[in-house]
């Protein structure tokens, strides 16, 4: 008995050919800019068997997906990561207004996983969700490695406590490791390193022990570090980069 080809939603289809996000599909489609087989769809979750049906958006083919591009950032503090902010907040995008690479412009790209608007550093950016996926993966992505300034100086029983872990409202939150690396009279940086990835995990598990977050930067991704990249720059990752977060 032959298996029926697989369906999926419209938006989705839209998103894994890399034109845009899940969320930018849906807004193409309720405004009407998208057709299947001659006719205006406004359901993103129209089912479609991909390769199946003609798509046009704006009257166009889709074409060939685009080359696939992967870039990391240094995110300043004070930007929101989506790509566009219903409070008119300023959003990473800004750091990519007219970006070039290779004398063309940047396709869409989306942000691969989070920093919340206090927190800087490395942010990773591609328009290839299998590869997305894959870093942001609780249970096989890479390791993060954080560099966060508190407002104490903690014991090593505190380190260790920060590792063992803490309930927060019916959820789990652990470090994979907790390390003093420098303190002042009254305040401490310390490298922690996250295995998985939960909403404003850091804050969240340093709050549960008393502990003020004054300053969050996500310094490495797997073997993937931030380096010297200024803050609010980017720069495109080579097969070497890419090797360092397999």
């Amino acid at each position: 008995m032959n298996k029926k080809p697989p369906r999926h939603g419209l938006a989705r289809v839209l998103s894994k050919q890399g034109v845009c996000s899940r969320t930018e599909a849906a807004r193409w489609i309720a405004a009407g800019r998208v057709s299947v087989d001659g006719r205006v769809v406004r359901d993103p979750e129209f089912p479609i068997v991909q390769g199946r049906q003609r798509i046009l958006v704006d009257g166009g083919e889709l074409g060939a997906a685009p080359r696939r591009v992967y870039l990391m950032l240094n995110k300043p503090r004070g930007l929101v990561t989506t790509a566009s902010d219903e409070r008119g907040r300023d959003t990473v995008y800004r750091c990519l207004d007219g970006a070039t690479l290779d004398g063309a412009p940047l396709p869409w790209l989306a942000p691969v996983g989070r920093l919340d608007k206090a927190s800087e550093g490395l942010l990773l950016f591609c328009n290839d969700p299998q590869w997305a996926a894959g870093i942001t993966d609780p249970e096989r992505g890479p390791d993060k490695t954080y560099r966060v300034q508190i407002d104490a100086i903690p014991d090593d029983t505190q380190l260790r406590a920060l590792e063992a872990g803490v309930d927060d409202e019916g959820e789990w939150l652990r470090a994979k490791s907790a390390r003093l690396l420098r303190s002042g009279e009254k305040n401490a940086w310390l490298e922690i390193v996250l295995d998985e990835g939960r909403n404003r995990q850091i804050r969240r598990l340093l709050a549960a022990f008393g502990l003020d977050t004054l300053r969050l930067v996500r310094v490495a991704i797997g073997e993937l570090a931030l380096g010297e990249l200024p803050k609010g720059q980017w720069r495109a990752l080579d097969e070497d980069d890419l090797r360092k977060l397999r």
